[in-house]
Protein backbone atom coordinates (compact mmCIF):
# COMPACT_ATOMS: atom_id res chain seq x y z
CA UNK A 1 0.00 0.00 0.00
CA UNK A 2 0.95 3.62 -0.50
CA UNK A 3 1.90 5.15 2.86
CA UNK A 4 3.38 8.48 1.90
CA UNK A 5 3.60 10.66 -1.20
CA UNK A 6 5.74 13.78 -1.50
CA UNK A 7 5.34 16.05 -4.56
CA UNK A 8 7.57 19.06 -5.23
CA UNK A 9 7.44 21.48 -8.17
CA UNK A 10 5.24 19.20 -10.25
CA UNK A 11 2.73 20.92 -12.53
CA UNK A 12 0.67 23.26 -10.32
CA UNK A 13 1.89 21.65 -7.07
CA UNK A 14 4.63 23.58 -5.32
CA UNK A 15 5.03 21.31 -2.31
CA UNK A 16 2.71 18.62 -1.02
CA UNK A 17 3.11 15.81 1.51
CA UNK A 18 0.34 13.23 1.87
CA UNK A 19 -0.01 10.31 4.26
CA UNK A 20 -2.50 7.73 3.01
CA UNK A 21 -4.60 5.25 4.97
CA UNK A 22 -5.48 1.64 4.38
CA UNK A 23 -8.89 0.99 2.87
CA UNK A 24 -10.77 3.49 0.70
CA UNK A 25 -9.00 6.83 0.06
CA UNK A 26 -11.26 9.24 -1.82
CA UNK A 27 -10.03 12.35 -3.65
CA UNK A 28 -12.53 15.14 -4.37
CA UNK A 29 -12.35 18.66 -5.72
CA UNK A 30 -13.81 20.91 -8.37
CA UNK A 31 -13.17 20.20 -12.03
CA UNK A 32 -9.69 21.52 -12.83
CA UNK A 33 -8.67 21.68 -9.18
CA UNK A 34 -5.73 19.32 -9.75
CA UNK A 35 -7.00 15.95 -8.55
CA UNK A 36 -5.54 14.08 -11.50
CA UNK A 37 -2.17 15.80 -10.97
CA UNK A 38 -1.78 13.84 -7.74
CA UNK A 39 -2.56 10.60 -9.54
CA UNK A 40 -0.23 11.59 -12.40
CA UNK A 41 2.55 12.21 -9.88
CA UNK A 42 1.98 8.78 -8.35
CA UNK A 43 2.08 7.08 -11.74
CA UNK A 44 5.20 9.02 -12.74
CA UNK A 45 7.12 7.94 -9.66
CA UNK A 46 6.20 4.37 -10.65
CA UNK A 47 7.85 4.68 -14.04
CA UNK A 48 5.17 6.09 -16.31
CA UNK A 49 6.25 8.38 -19.14
CA UNK A 50 7.11 11.87 -17.95
CA UNK A 51 7.14 15.20 -19.73
CA UNK A 52 9.51 18.03 -18.87
CA UNK A 53 6.48 20.30 -19.25
CA UNK A 54 5.24 18.90 -15.91
CA UNK A 55 8.06 20.70 -14.07
CA UNK A 56 6.63 23.74 -12.31
CA UNK A 57 7.36 27.00 -14.12
CA UNK A 58 10.50 28.88 -12.97
CA UNK A 59 11.89 25.85 -11.10
CA UNK A 60 14.78 23.59 -12.10
CA UNK A 61 13.64 20.26 -10.80
CA UNK A 62 10.51 18.27 -9.95
CA UNK A 63 10.84 15.58 -7.28
CA UNK A 64 8.24 12.96 -6.42
CA UNK A 65 8.82 10.39 -3.69
CA UNK A 66 6.60 7.55 -2.57
CA UNK A 67 6.89 5.19 0.38
CA UNK A 68 5.08 1.89 -0.05
CA UNK A 69 4.37 -0.79 2.52
CA UNK A 70 5.47 -4.20 1.22
CA UNK A 71 4.31 -6.56 3.95
CA UNK A 72 2.95 -9.75 2.39
CA UNK A 73 4.10 -8.73 -1.10
CA UNK A 74 6.69 -11.44 -1.83
CA UNK A 75 7.16 -10.15 -5.38
CA UNK A 76 8.83 -7.00 -4.05
CA UNK A 77 11.37 -8.92 -1.95
CA UNK A 78 12.19 -11.14 -4.92
CA UNK A 79 12.54 -8.12 -7.20
CA UNK A 80 14.86 -6.31 -4.79
CA UNK A 81 17.03 -9.40 -4.35
CA UNK A 82 17.11 -10.16 -8.09
CA UNK A 83 18.12 -6.61 -9.00
CA UNK A 84 20.62 -6.09 -6.19
CA UNK A 85 18.76 -3.44 -4.17
CA UNK A 86 18.97 -3.09 -0.41
CA UNK A 87 15.88 -4.07 1.54
CA UNK A 88 14.39 -1.48 3.91
CA UNK A 89 12.34 -4.03 5.83
CA UNK A 90 8.61 -3.75 5.21
CA UNK A 91 8.86 -0.54 3.19
CA UNK A 92 10.21 0.50 -0.19
CA UNK A 93 11.11 4.07 -1.13
CA UNK A 94 10.89 5.16 -4.77
CA UNK A 95 11.98 8.63 -5.89
CA UNK A 96 11.95 10.27 -9.29
CA UNK A 97 13.52 13.54 -10.35
CA UNK A 98 12.87 15.56 -13.52
CA UNK A 99 15.10 18.46 -14.55
CA UNK A 100 14.66 21.28 -17.04
CA UNK A 101 17.70 19.92 -18.89
CA UNK A 102 15.63 16.91 -19.87
CA UNK A 103 17.13 14.34 -17.50
CA UNK A 104 15.04 11.88 -15.54
CA UNK A 105 16.52 9.98 -12.60
CA UNK A 106 14.97 7.22 -10.51
CA UNK A 107 15.99 5.82 -7.15
CA UNK A 108 14.87 2.67 -5.34
CA UNK A 109 15.75 2.61 -1.65
CA UNK A 110 18.20 5.47 -2.33
CA UNK A 111 20.02 3.53 -5.07
CA UNK A 112 19.89 4.64 -8.74
CA UNK A 113 17.49 2.72 -10.99
CA UNK A 114 16.38 2.84 -14.61
CA UNK A 115 12.89 4.03 -15.52
CA UNK A 116 12.11 0.64 -17.06
CA UNK A 117 13.07 -1.23 -13.88
CA UNK A 118 10.95 1.13 -11.76
CA UNK A 119 8.02 0.56 -14.10
CA UNK A 120 8.52 -3.19 -13.66
CA UNK A 121 8.54 -2.65 -9.90
CA UNK A 122 5.39 -0.52 -10.16
CA UNK A 123 3.55 -3.42 -11.79
CA UNK A 124 3.90 -5.28 -8.47
CA UNK A 125 2.53 -2.34 -6.48
CA UNK A 126 -0.34 -0.66 -8.32
CA UNK A 127 -3.22 -1.51 -10.62
CA UNK A 128 -4.27 1.71 -12.31
CA UNK A 129 -7.67 2.25 -13.85
CA UNK A 130 -8.08 5.51 -15.67
CA UNK A 131 -10.86 6.96 -17.73
CA UNK A 132 -12.09 5.72 -21.06
CA UNK A 133 -9.36 4.18 -23.18
CA UNK A 134 -7.05 3.95 -20.19
CA UNK A 135 -9.21 1.27 -18.65
CA UNK A 136 -7.72 -2.17 -18.97
CA UNK A 137 -11.08 -3.72 -19.82
CA UNK A 138 -11.08 -1.86 -23.12
CA UNK A 139 -7.95 -3.76 -24.16
CA UNK A 140 -9.03 -7.21 -25.30
CA UNK A 141 -5.53 -8.57 -24.72
CA UNK A 142 -6.00 -8.11 -20.96
CA UNK A 143 -9.10 -10.30 -20.77
CA UNK A 144 -7.22 -13.60 -20.78
CA UNK A 145 -5.07 -12.49 -17.84
CA UNK A 146 -8.12 -11.36 -15.88
CA UNK A 147 -9.77 -14.72 -16.54
CA UNK A 148 -6.67 -16.63 -15.41
CA UNK A 149 -6.36 -14.51 -12.27
CA UNK A 150 -9.97 -15.31 -11.39
CA UNK A 151 -9.24 -19.02 -11.45
CA UNK A 152 -5.85 -19.08 -9.84
CA UNK A 153 -4.46 -21.38 -12.53
CA UNK A 154 -0.85 -20.27 -12.33
CA UNK A 155 0.48 -23.83 -12.04
CA UNK A 156 -1.24 -25.15 -15.20
CA UNK A 157 -0.29 -22.00 -17.10
CA UNK A 158 3.39 -22.27 -16.09
CA UNK A 159 3.49 -25.86 -17.39
CA UNK A 160 2.10 -24.63 -20.69
CA UNK A 161 4.58 -21.73 -20.82
CA UNK A 162 7.50 -24.11 -20.27
CA UNK A 163 6.31 -26.35 -23.13
CA UNK A 164 5.82 -23.23 -25.28
CA UNK A 165 9.41 -22.10 -24.63
CA UNK A 166 10.74 -25.56 -25.53
CA UNK A 167 8.84 -25.51 -28.83
CA UNK A 168 9.95 -21.94 -29.52
CA UNK A 169 13.57 -22.95 -28.98
CA UNK A 170 13.22 -25.86 -31.43
CA UNK A 171 11.57 -23.63 -34.03
CA UNK A 172 14.31 -21.03 -33.59
CA UNK A 173 16.89 -23.77 -34.09
CA UNK A 174 15.06 -24.95 -37.20
CA UNK A 175 14.85 -21.41 -38.63
CA UNK A 176 18.50 -20.84 -37.91
CA UNK A 177 19.37 -24.10 -39.66
CA UNK A 178 17.35 -23.13 -42.72
CA UNK A 179 18.93 -19.69 -42.72
CA UNK A 180 22.37 -21.27 -42.60
CA UNK A 181 21.62 -23.70 -45.41
CA UNK A 182 22.41 -21.36 -48.31
CA UNK A 183 25.34 -19.84 -46.53
CA UNK A 184 26.71 -23.29 -45.75
CA UNK A 185 26.40 -24.38 -49.37
CA UNK A 186 28.29 -21.29 -50.50
CA UNK A 187 31.03 -21.85 -47.95
CA UNK A 188 31.25 -25.61 -48.46
CA UNK A 189 34.20 -25.67 -50.87
CA UNK A 190 36.24 -23.17 -48.92
CA UNK A 191 35.54 -24.93 -45.63
CA UNK A 192 36.42 -28.27 -47.26
CA UNK A 193 39.76 -26.75 -48.33
CA UNK A 194 40.41 -25.50 -44.81
CA UNK A 195 39.53 -28.85 -43.27
CA UNK A 196 41.78 -30.71 -45.73
CA UNK A 197 44.58 -28.27 -44.95
CA UNK A 198 44.30 -28.94 -41.22
CA UNK A 199 43.77 -32.67 -41.57
CA UNK A 200 46.78 -33.02 -43.87
CA UNK A 201 48.83 -31.82 -40.93
CA UNK A 202 46.59 -33.33 -38.22
CA UNK A 203 48.41 -31.61 -35.35
CA UNK A 204 48.68 -33.33 -32.01
CA UNK A 205 48.50 -31.61 -28.65
CA UNK A 206 51.93 -30.15 -27.66
CA UNK A 207 53.42 -31.68 -30.82
CA UNK A 208 55.56 -28.69 -31.82
CA UNK A 209 57.04 -28.47 -28.33
CA UNK A 210 57.90 -32.18 -28.30
CA UNK A 211 59.38 -32.05 -31.82
CA UNK A 212 61.47 -29.01 -30.94
CA UNK A 213 63.01 -30.95 -28.04
CA UNK A 214 63.72 -33.93 -30.29
CA UNK A 215 65.16 -31.62 -33.00
CA UNK A 216 67.58 -30.19 -30.48
CA UNK A 217 68.85 -33.72 -29.66
CA UNK A 218 69.31 -34.77 -33.27
CA UNK A 219 71.00 -31.51 -34.32
CA UNK A 220 73.48 -31.91 -31.43
CA UNK A 221 73.98 -35.68 -31.81
CA UNK A 222 77.69 -35.47 -32.72
CA UNK A 223 78.49 -33.21 -29.80
CA UNK A 224 76.46 -35.38 -27.41
CA UNK A 225 78.36 -38.45 -28.64
CA UNK A 226 81.82 -36.94 -28.16
CA UNK A 227 80.98 -35.28 -24.86
CA UNK A 228 79.50 -38.40 -23.25
CA UNK A 229 82.45 -40.46 -24.48
CA UNK A 230 84.86 -37.96 -22.95
CA UNK A 231 82.97 -38.08 -19.67
CA UNK A 232 83.09 -41.87 -19.56
CA UNK A 233 86.78 -41.99 -20.47
CA UNK A 234 87.82 -39.31 -18.01
CA UNK A 235 85.88 -40.85 -15.18
CA UNK A 236 86.43 -44.54 -15.75
CA UNK A 237 88.46 -45.98 -18.60
CA UNK A 238 91.49 -43.71 -18.94
CA UNK A 239 94.82 -44.85 -17.57
CA UNK A 240 94.81 -41.96 -15.23
CA UNK A 241 91.03 -41.86 -14.69
CA UNK A 242 89.36 -39.95 -11.90
CA UNK A 243 88.02 -43.23 -10.52
CA UNK A 244 91.52 -44.66 -10.15
CA UNK A 245 92.69 -41.49 -8.39
CA UNK A 246 89.75 -41.66 -5.98
CA UNK A 247 90.47 -45.34 -5.25
CA UNK A 248 94.03 -44.39 -4.35
CA UNK A 249 92.82 -41.57 -2.13
CA UNK A 250 90.33 -43.96 -0.48
CA UNK A 251 93.19 -46.38 0.29
CA UNK A 252 95.18 -43.58 1.92
CA UNK A 253 92.20 -42.46 3.97
CA UNK A 254 91.68 -46.04 5.05
CA UNK A 255 95.19 -46.13 6.46
CA UNK A 256 94.86 -42.68 8.02
CA UNK A 257 91.67 -43.50 9.87
CA UNK A 258 93.44 -46.40 11.52
CA UNK A 259 95.77 -43.82 13.03
CA UNK A 260 93.26 -41.00 13.55
CA UNK A 261 89.54 -41.63 13.69
CA UNK A 262 88.84 -38.10 12.44
CA UNK A 263 89.57 -39.34 8.87
CA UNK A 264 86.72 -41.88 9.07
CA UNK A 265 84.08 -39.43 7.94
CA UNK A 266 86.06 -38.42 4.86
CA UNK A 267 86.79 -42.05 4.06
CA UNK A 268 83.02 -42.60 3.90
CA UNK A 269 82.53 -39.51 1.71
CA UNK A 270 85.23 -40.67 -0.66
CA UNK A 271 83.50 -44.03 -0.99
CA UNK A 272 80.22 -42.27 -1.82
CA UNK A 273 81.98 -40.12 -4.44
CA UNK A 274 83.36 -43.23 -6.10
CA UNK A 275 79.82 -44.65 -6.32
CA UNK A 276 78.49 -41.38 -7.81
CA UNK A 277 81.31 -41.25 -10.37
CA UNK A 278 80.54 -44.83 -11.38
CA UNK A 279 76.86 -43.94 -11.86
CA UNK A 280 77.77 -40.88 -13.97
CA UNK A 281 80.16 -42.91 -16.06
CA UNK A 282 77.57 -45.66 -16.56
CA UNK A 283 74.89 -43.13 -17.61
CA UNK A 284 77.29 -41.45 -20.06
CA UNK A 285 78.24 -44.79 -21.55
CA UNK A 286 74.61 -45.93 -21.94
CA UNK A 287 73.55 -42.56 -23.40
CA UNK A 288 76.47 -42.66 -25.84
CA UNK A 289 75.57 -46.13 -27.06
CA UNK A 290 72.04 -44.98 -28.04
CA UNK A 291 73.01 -41.88 -30.00
CA UNK A 292 72.23 -42.14 -33.70
CA UNK A 293 72.90 -39.76 -36.53
CA UNK A 294 69.44 -39.55 -38.23
CA UNK A 295 69.52 -37.21 -41.25
CA UNK A 296 66.11 -38.47 -42.50
CA UNK A 297 64.49 -37.94 -39.11
CA UNK A 298 66.13 -34.54 -38.86
CA UNK A 299 64.66 -33.48 -42.20
CA UNK A 300 61.21 -34.86 -41.27
CA UNK A 301 61.12 -32.93 -38.00
CA UNK A 302 62.19 -29.68 -39.61
CA UNK A 303 59.53 -30.08 -42.30
CA UNK A 304 56.89 -31.05 -39.74
CA UNK A 305 57.65 -28.11 -37.49
CA UNK A 306 57.41 -25.80 -40.50
CA UNK A 307 53.93 -27.08 -41.33
CA UNK A 308 52.80 -26.75 -37.73
CA UNK A 309 54.14 -23.20 -37.50
CA UNK A 310 52.37 -22.14 -40.72
CA UNK A 311 49.12 -23.59 -39.38
CA UNK A 312 49.54 -21.81 -36.07
CA UNK A 313 50.35 -18.47 -37.70
CA UNK A 314 47.28 -18.75 -39.96
CA UNK A 315 44.78 -19.39 -37.16
CA UNK A 316 46.47 -17.58 -34.28
CA UNK A 317 47.20 -20.39 -31.85
CA UNK A 318 46.98 -24.16 -31.58
CA UNK A 319 43.87 -23.75 -29.43
CA UNK A 320 42.22 -21.86 -32.27
CA UNK A 321 43.46 -24.46 -34.76
CA UNK A 322 41.77 -27.23 -32.79
CA UNK A 323 38.60 -25.11 -32.35
CA UNK A 324 38.47 -24.41 -36.09
CA UNK A 325 39.12 -28.07 -36.83
CA UNK A 326 36.14 -29.15 -34.72
CA UNK A 327 33.92 -26.37 -36.09
CA UNK A 328 34.74 -27.25 -39.68
CA UNK A 329 34.02 -30.93 -39.10
CA UNK A 330 30.66 -30.06 -37.53
CA UNK A 331 29.74 -27.57 -40.27
CA UNK A 332 30.71 -29.90 -43.10
CA UNK A 333 29.03 -32.85 -41.46
CA UNK A 334 25.88 -30.74 -41.13
CA UNK A 335 26.12 -29.60 -44.73
CA UNK A 336 26.59 -33.17 -45.94
CA UNK A 337 23.77 -34.44 -43.73
CA UNK A 338 21.53 -31.38 -43.88
CA UNK A 339 18.39 -33.20 -44.91
CA UNK A 340 18.81 -35.67 -42.05
CA UNK A 341 19.18 -32.80 -39.56
CA UNK A 342 16.12 -31.07 -40.96
CA UNK A 343 14.13 -34.27 -40.75
CA UNK A 344 15.31 -34.87 -37.19
CA UNK A 345 14.29 -31.36 -36.12
CA UNK A 346 10.92 -31.69 -37.82
CA UNK A 347 10.22 -34.82 -35.80
CA UNK A 348 11.27 -33.09 -32.58
CA UNK A 349 9.04 -30.09 -33.40
CA UNK A 350 6.05 -32.35 -34.08
CA UNK A 351 6.58 -34.15 -30.75
CA UNK A 352 6.85 -30.78 -29.00
CA UNK A 353 3.67 -29.55 -30.72
CA UNK A 354 1.82 -32.61 -29.42
CA UNK A 355 3.17 -31.99 -25.90
CA UNK A 356 2.17 -28.34 -26.14
CA UNK A 357 -1.28 -29.40 -27.34
CA UNK A 358 -1.75 -31.57 -24.27
CA UNK A 359 -0.94 -28.65 -21.94
CA UNK A 360 -3.00 -26.22 -24.03
CA UNK A 361 -6.05 -28.50 -23.92
CA UNK A 362 -5.85 -28.74 -20.12
CA UNK A 363 -5.48 -24.97 -19.85
CA UNK A 364 -8.43 -24.36 -22.19
CA UNK A 365 -10.66 -26.75 -20.27
CA UNK A 366 -9.84 -24.97 -17.02
CA UNK A 367 -10.52 -21.57 -18.57
CA UNK A 368 -13.89 -22.74 -19.81
CA UNK A 369 -14.72 -23.92 -16.31
CA UNK A 370 -13.65 -20.58 -14.80
CA UNK A 371 -15.57 -18.63 -17.46
CA UNK A 372 -18.79 -20.47 -16.65
CA UNK A 373 -18.29 -19.68 -12.99
CA UNK A 374 -17.55 -15.95 -13.24
CA UNK A 375 -20.26 -15.25 -15.82
CA UNK A 376 -22.95 -15.90 -13.23
CA UNK A 377 -21.10 -13.95 -10.52
CA UNK A 378 -20.59 -10.90 -12.72
CA UNK A 379 -24.22 -10.87 -13.87
CA UNK A 380 -25.34 -10.98 -10.22
CA UNK A 381 -23.01 -8.11 -9.29
CA UNK A 382 -24.09 -6.05 -12.30
CA UNK A 383 -27.73 -6.46 -11.31
CA UNK A 384 -26.84 -5.17 -7.84
CA UNK A 385 -25.02 -2.24 -9.49
CA UNK A 386 -28.06 -1.21 -11.50
CA UNK A 387 -27.85 -3.21 -14.72
CA UNK A 388 -30.78 -5.60 -14.11
CA UNK A 389 -30.90 -7.07 -17.60
CA UNK A 390 -27.19 -7.65 -17.92
CA UNK A 391 -25.81 -10.59 -19.83
CA UNK A 392 -22.11 -11.31 -19.56
CA UNK A 393 -20.26 -13.86 -21.63
CA UNK A 394 -16.65 -14.95 -21.74
CA UNK A 395 -16.03 -15.93 -25.35
CA UNK A 396 -13.12 -18.30 -25.89
CA UNK A 397 -12.00 -18.96 -29.46
CA UNK A 398 -9.10 -20.74 -31.16
CA UNK A 399 -7.43 -20.28 -34.52
CA UNK A 400 -7.57 -23.71 -36.15
CA UNK A 401 -5.54 -24.89 -39.11
CA UNK A 402 -2.52 -22.75 -38.40
CA UNK A 403 0.46 -23.25 -40.65
CA UNK A 404 2.68 -21.68 -38.06
CA UNK A 405 5.54 -23.78 -36.72
CA UNK A 406 4.63 -22.64 -33.21
CA UNK A 407 1.29 -24.40 -32.93
CA UNK A 408 -0.40 -26.87 -30.64
CA UNK A 409 -1.38 -30.29 -31.95
CA UNK A 410 -4.55 -31.70 -30.39
CA UNK A 411 -5.65 -35.02 -31.87
CA UNK A 412 -5.52 -34.39 -35.63
CA UNK A 413 -6.05 -30.62 -35.42
CA UNK A 414 -3.51 -27.84 -35.23
CA UNK A 415 -4.12 -24.56 -33.40
CA UNK A 416 -2.15 -21.33 -33.39
CA UNK A 417 -0.25 -21.09 -30.13
CA UNK A 418 0.59 -17.99 -28.13
CA UNK A 419 2.76 -17.50 -25.07
CA UNK A 420 -0.34 -17.70 -22.84
CA UNK A 421 -2.16 -20.56 -24.60
CA UNK A 422 -4.21 -21.25 -27.72
CA UNK A 423 -7.23 -19.35 -26.44
CA UNK A 424 -8.38 -15.95 -27.65
CA UNK A 425 -10.47 -14.58 -24.78
CA UNK A 426 -12.84 -11.66 -25.05
CA UNK A 427 -15.55 -10.36 -22.75
CA UNK A 428 -19.01 -9.86 -24.26
CA UNK A 429 -21.88 -7.95 -22.65
CA UNK A 430 -25.47 -6.98 -23.20
CA UNK A 431 -27.04 -4.39 -20.91
CA UNK A 432 -30.50 -4.29 -22.46
CA UNK A 433 -33.28 -6.84 -22.73
CA UNK A 434 -33.55 -8.72 -26.00
CA UNK A 435 -29.99 -7.99 -27.11
CA UNK A 436 -27.32 -10.63 -27.55
CA UNK A 437 -23.98 -10.02 -25.88
CA UNK A 438 -21.44 -8.18 -28.05
CA UNK A 439 -17.77 -7.23 -27.46
CA UNK A 440 -17.56 -5.21 -24.28
CA UNK A 441 -14.98 -2.83 -25.74
CA UNK A 442 -17.42 -1.83 -28.51
CA UNK A 443 -20.83 -1.56 -26.89
CA UNK A 444 -20.44 -0.67 -23.21
CA UNK A 445 -20.68 2.89 -21.97
CA UNK A 446 -18.18 4.44 -19.59
CA UNK A 447 -20.42 3.83 -16.60
CA UNK A 448 -21.08 0.23 -17.62
CA UNK A 449 -17.38 -0.41 -18.13
CA UNK A 450 -16.74 0.88 -14.65
CA UNK A 451 -19.29 -1.45 -13.15
CA UNK A 452 -18.03 -4.47 -15.09
CA UNK A 453 -14.55 -3.69 -13.87
CA UNK A 454 -15.80 -3.42 -10.28
CA UNK A 455 -17.57 -6.75 -10.67
CA UNK A 456 -14.40 -8.39 -11.92
CA UNK A 457 -12.29 -6.81 -9.21
CA UNK A 458 -14.72 -8.05 -6.57
CA UNK A 459 -14.32 -11.60 -7.89
CA UNK A 460 -10.56 -11.28 -8.24
CA UNK A 461 -10.02 -9.53 -4.93
CA UNK A 462 -8.81 -12.53 -3.01
CA UNK A 463 -6.52 -13.81 -5.78
CA UNK A 464 -5.12 -10.45 -6.88
CA UNK A 465 -1.89 -9.72 -5.03
CA UNK A 466 -1.57 -6.07 -6.06
CA UNK A 467 -1.90 -4.03 -2.85
CA UNK A 468 -3.10 -0.74 -4.39
CA UNK A 469 -5.88 0.03 -6.87
CA UNK A 470 -6.12 3.52 -8.34
CA UNK A 471 -9.40 4.63 -9.93
CA UNK A 472 -9.37 7.89 -11.84
CA UNK A 473 -13.03 9.02 -11.94
CA UNK A 474 -14.55 5.56 -11.94
CA UNK A 475 -17.95 7.19 -11.50
CA UNK A 476 -18.00 8.51 -15.07
CA UNK A 477 -21.43 7.88 -16.55
CA UNK A 478 -22.96 6.64 -13.27
CA UNK A 479 -26.15 8.16 -11.92
CA UNK A 480 -26.65 9.17 -8.33
CA UNK A 481 -28.98 6.21 -7.72
CA UNK A 482 -26.38 3.68 -8.81
CA UNK A 483 -23.40 5.51 -7.37
CA UNK A 484 -24.37 4.50 -3.86
CA UNK A 485 -24.14 0.81 -4.79
CA UNK A 486 -20.89 1.43 -6.63
CA UNK A 487 -19.53 3.06 -3.51
CA UNK A 488 -20.56 0.09 -1.37
CA UNK A 489 -18.89 -2.27 -3.87
CA UNK A 490 -15.71 -0.21 -3.68
CA UNK A 491 -15.90 -0.25 0.10
CA UNK A 492 -16.05 -4.04 0.06
CA UNK A 493 -13.15 -4.16 -2.38
CA UNK A 494 -11.16 -1.91 -0.05
CA UNK A 495 -11.19 -4.66 2.57
CA UNK A 496 -8.78 -6.56 0.29
CA UNK A 497 -6.86 -3.67 -1.29
CA UNK A 498 -5.95 -0.11 -0.57
CA UNK A 499 -7.97 2.05 -2.97
CA UNK A 500 -7.27 5.60 -4.13
CA UNK A 501 -10.19 6.95 -6.15
CA UNK A 502 -11.09 10.29 -7.67
CA UNK A 503 -14.83 10.92 -7.61
CA UNK A 504 -17.37 13.69 -8.04
CA UNK A 505 -20.19 11.75 -6.41
CA UNK A 506 -21.09 12.33 -2.76
CA UNK A 507 -22.55 8.81 -2.45
CA UNK A 508 -19.07 7.36 -3.06
CA UNK A 509 -17.12 10.00 -1.14
CA UNK A 510 -19.30 9.41 1.93
CA UNK A 511 -17.98 5.86 2.30
CA UNK A 512 -14.30 6.85 2.40
CA UNK A 513 -11.94 5.71 5.13
CA UNK A 514 -9.89 8.81 4.33
CA UNK A 515 -11.00 11.86 2.35
CA UNK A 516 -8.48 14.03 0.47
CA UNK A 517 -9.82 17.41 -0.64
CA UNK A 518 -8.02 19.18 -3.48
CA UNK A 519 -8.36 22.85 -4.34
CA UNK A 520 -6.67 25.34 -6.64
CA UNK A 521 -5.91 28.87 -5.49
CA UNK A 522 -3.55 31.74 -6.23
CA UNK A 523 -0.33 32.55 -4.39
CA UNK A 524 1.85 35.48 -5.42
CA UNK A 525 -0.05 35.76 -8.66
CA UNK A 526 0.37 32.08 -9.57
CA UNK A 527 -2.00 29.14 -9.50
CA UNK A 528 -1.14 26.53 -6.91
CA UNK A 529 -2.78 23.22 -6.03
CA UNK A 530 -3.18 22.30 -2.38
CA UNK A 531 -4.61 19.18 -0.79
CA UNK A 532 -5.27 17.87 2.70
CA UNK A 533 -6.98 14.91 4.34
CA UNK A 534 -10.10 16.15 6.09
CA UNK A 535 -11.20 15.59 9.67
CA UNK A 536 -14.77 14.39 10.21
CA UNK A 537 -16.43 17.80 10.41
CA UNK A 538 -14.74 19.01 7.26
CA UNK A 539 -15.63 15.76 5.48
CA UNK A 540 -19.29 16.43 6.18
CA UNK A 541 -19.00 19.93 4.68
CA UNK A 542 -17.12 18.63 1.61
CA UNK A 543 -19.79 16.02 0.93
CA UNK A 544 -22.48 18.63 1.49
CA UNK A 545 -20.72 20.78 -1.14
CA UNK A 546 -20.81 17.84 -3.57
CA UNK A 547 -24.54 17.60 -2.92
CA UNK A 548 -25.55 21.24 -3.16
CA UNK A 549 -22.70 23.17 -4.74
CA UNK A 550 -20.79 26.07 -3.23
CA UNK A 551 -23.78 27.13 -1.09
CA UNK A 552 -23.90 24.64 1.74
CA UNK A 553 -27.34 24.40 3.32
CA UNK A 554 -28.41 22.76 6.52
CA UNK A 555 -30.34 20.27 4.42
CA UNK A 556 -27.20 19.31 2.51
CA UNK A 557 -25.34 18.96 5.82
CA UNK A 558 -27.98 16.56 7.07
CA UNK A 559 -27.96 14.65 3.80
CA UNK A 560 -24.18 14.35 4.05
CA UNK A 561 -24.48 12.94 7.57
CA UNK A 562 -27.04 10.41 6.38
CA UNK A 563 -24.82 9.33 3.49
CA UNK A 564 -21.84 8.81 5.77
CA UNK A 565 -23.89 6.50 7.95
CA UNK A 566 -24.76 4.23 5.01
CA UNK A 567 -23.31 0.74 5.33
CA UNK A 568 -24.04 -2.44 3.39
Amino acid sequence: MLKYLSINNFALIESLELTFSAGLNIITGETGAGKSIIVDALMMVLGERASMEMIRHDTNKAIIEGIFGTEGNDNIDLWLSKNGYESFGKEIIIRRELTQKGSSRCFVNDSPASVSSVKELGDFLVDFHGQHDHQSLLRVETHIQLLDNAGGIGGIRREYEQAYRQLSDLVSKFNDLKHRENSMKQKYEFQKFQLDEIEQVSPLENEEELLAAELSLIENAEYLHSATMEIYTSLYSDENSLRDKLLKIKSLLDELQQIDKSFAEYHSECQSSIVVLQEIAQFAQNYNSKIEIQPERLEFIRTRIGKLQRLRKKYGSYKEVFNQWNTLKEELNLAENFENEIDKLNKEILASQITLGSHADRLSAKRTEIANSIEHSIVSTLKYLGIPNAKFKVVINRNEGSNERISAQIDTKSFQAFSDGIDIVEFYISTNSGEDPRPLSKVASGGEISRVMLSLKSILAQQDRLPLLVFDEIDTGISGRISQKVGIAMKKLASFHQIIAITHLPQIAALADAHLAVEKSESNGRAVVKAAFLPLDMRIKEIAKLLSGETITQASIESARELMEIRD
